[in-house]
């Protein structure tokens, strides 16, 4: 993998946005288009009281808060919402920890999320990262992570179509899915009206009608 340089560098979490719609990603990351709603608000809390900064160490772990990223290969700047490091013996293993304020999905757009501040770890460090954790705040249950060749691919993959994606300058037509109805830039988007094969003429002269 080539390695990108500091200007081009974009926002770890930003691969959250694109893998769940890249529509959405492009709405946010290319056009400064941003809503909040009460999901957003509630995980934006959450991130709050971890996003403080510092660090504590205690009997076996040491663990830093709100601790800066970056990857050039993958070309990723951003920050983990805690890192633990765990001893073995004479050495500490990074463990970053992802907080998310719903439940666990089935899809893999958290554990990419986390999997990329792994390996941002792994370049800034020089040692492995092989696992972190979940923590959801609709069960308070971690939900750990083993960052093997599968999901390692899958978010190098997703952070080569990012930068595809912001270096178009092209935001992708809307799409309607169920998922949509959770988003926040649903008003924005109007998936349901200006859909893909739509004609923005007819569907503008039937609001003017309506």
């Amino acid at each position: 993998m080539s390695s990108y340089r500091e200007a081009d560098l974009l926002p770890l979490s930003a691969l959250q946005h694109l893998l769940f719609c890249e529509r959405q990603c492009a709405l946010i990351h290319l056009e400064q288009i941003w809503v909040e709603n009460r999901l957003t608000a509630e995980g934006r809390a959450m991130h709050e009281r971890v996003d403080r900064g510092g660090r504590e160490s205690r009997r076996e772990d040491r663990v830093a808060y709100a601790l800066r990223l970056r990857s050039m290969k993958l070309g990723l700047i951003g920050k983990a919402d805690v890192v633990e490091f765990h001893r073995e013996g004479n050495n500490w293993i990074p463990f970053p920890v992802e907080y998310k304020r719903g439940k666990p999905k089935i899809d893999d757009i958290d554990r990419v999320q986390l999997c990329a501040q792994a390996m941002c770890l792994e370049e800034m460090l020089s040692q492995p990262v092989p696992e972190g954790a979940l923590f959801y705040g609709t069960n308070c249950r971690r939900e750990n992570v083993a960052f093997d060749e599968g999901i390692r691919r899958t978010t190098e993959q997703a952070a080569v179509r990012l930068h595809q994606l912001i270096k178009s300058g092209r935001t992708p037509p809307a799409v309607y899915a169920p998922k949509c109805d959770s988003c926040s830039l649903v008003q924005q988007c109007l998936p349901q009206s200006a859909g893909r094969g739509k004609d923005v003429a007819v569907y503008l002269k039937r609001m003017i009608n309506s």
